[in-house]
């Protein structure tokens, strides 16, 4: 059977090529060939009938190649492994090609590494991943592990994304992340207050000063300026000295913290929450029940909606946890 493949796979053109192989070559070859034939990747029908696989052959001299399909991402052969750029974007990058994930100190002695099999993992633009801590090494090495033979999926890998963040975007854009978040800062979620006036809002509004006040006290005894709250959608303005000293607190912060305020900025809606976890003012839960408080509100009120609330309360919950969980293992050492 190997001798047959082998023949389907060298052009008319090289009718002797086989008599320049010796048998050991032929064997060694037949079985390299044949394992590629016997398990071709997934590809969309060919329009050539003469061939079925999606591996293409090819033959020079005594050499046979073998070439995996265009536009795969597939086991590199170095000794380092570089994360494709849809990674960042969560969409699935192709099969698992690794058996064992470890991790071991870097080579610099400067931080640790995880390792694919022989291979060191890199991030999508070629740098070394190279995190502060060994826990947290452990800890993206753990995800990697969890991932099934049939494909790779970055959207439950939330630590080795912030990680590439905190290791790519953070120090090139650091100056623009702290801009973005400054624009929204005077619109922050903590900022806004319903109508108390209102029959159907004033319950909210009790809620709001109940649970939100508390972090708008710390704020102003922390930073020495009260928060100005309103009830406008389109946000009120924050007093100069305020907005000053929120801005140098981000620009003090290292780059994994950065990231970690970031993300969680993003999913809150929030700068506030998100400094006010940073600083340990406010556990997961607490800091998710602020985010959520008038949606829940309304759930309590009117019921939920299966395949809506829950999985937005799901996936709120990853992503403000794992933010939080990032930060704290690159702090231990």
């Amino acid at each position: 059977m190997a001798h047959s493949l082998i023949r389907k796979c060298i052009k008319p053109s090289t009718p002797n090529f086989l008599t320049t192989l010796s048998a050991a070559q032929i064997r060694r070859r037949s079985a390299s060939v044949a394992a590629a034939h016997e398990n071709p990747s997934p590809s969309p029908p060919s329009s050539s009938s003469s061939s079925s696989s999606a591996f293409t052959f090819s033959s020079e001299g005594d050499k046979v190649y073998v070439k995996a399909p265009a536009g795969r991402w597939k086991a590199p052969s170095s000794s380092t492994v570089t994360m494709p750029v849809s990674f960042m974007t969560g969409s699935i990058v192709g099969k698992r090609f690794y058996k064992e994930v470890t991790t071991r100190e870097a080579d610099d002695g400067n931080g640790w590494t995880v390792m694919l099999d022989y291979r060191t993992l890199k991030t999508p633009s070629k740098k070394p991943l190279k995190l502060p801590t060994l826990p947290l090494a452990q800890a993206i090495a753990a995800e990697w592990e969890y991932q099934q033979i049939d494909g790779i999926r970055p959207f439950t890998m939330p630590l080795m994304r912030l990680a590439c963040t905190a290791l790519e975007r953070v120090p090139l854009t650091r100056s623009k992340i702290i801009e973005n978040l400054m624009k929204k800062f005077n619109q922050d979620l903590v900022f806004c207050r319903v109508p108390d006036d209102n029959e159907l809002t004033s319950s909210v509004y009790d809620l709001q000063v109940e649970k939100i006040d508390p972090l708008l006290r710390w704020m102003e005894s922390e930073f020495g300026f009260k928060p100005v709250v309103y009830s406008s959608f389109f946000g009120g303005k924050q007093e100069d000295g305020l907005v000053l000293a929120i801005e140098n607190l981000l620009m003090k912060t290292d780059d994994c913290e950065l990231a970690t305020i970031d993300a969680i900025a993003a999913s809150a809606h929030s700068l506030t929450i998100a400094i006010g976890m940073v600083h340990g003012r406010l556990q997961i839960e607490e800091a998710i029940e602020l985010i959520r408080l008038e949606e829940d509100f309304q759930v309590d009120k009117w019921g939920l909606v299966e395949g809506g609330h829950d999985v937005d309360i799901a996936d709120l919950r990853v992503q403000i946890s794992s933010a939080i969980v990032f930060l704290s293992l690159s702090r231990c050492i």
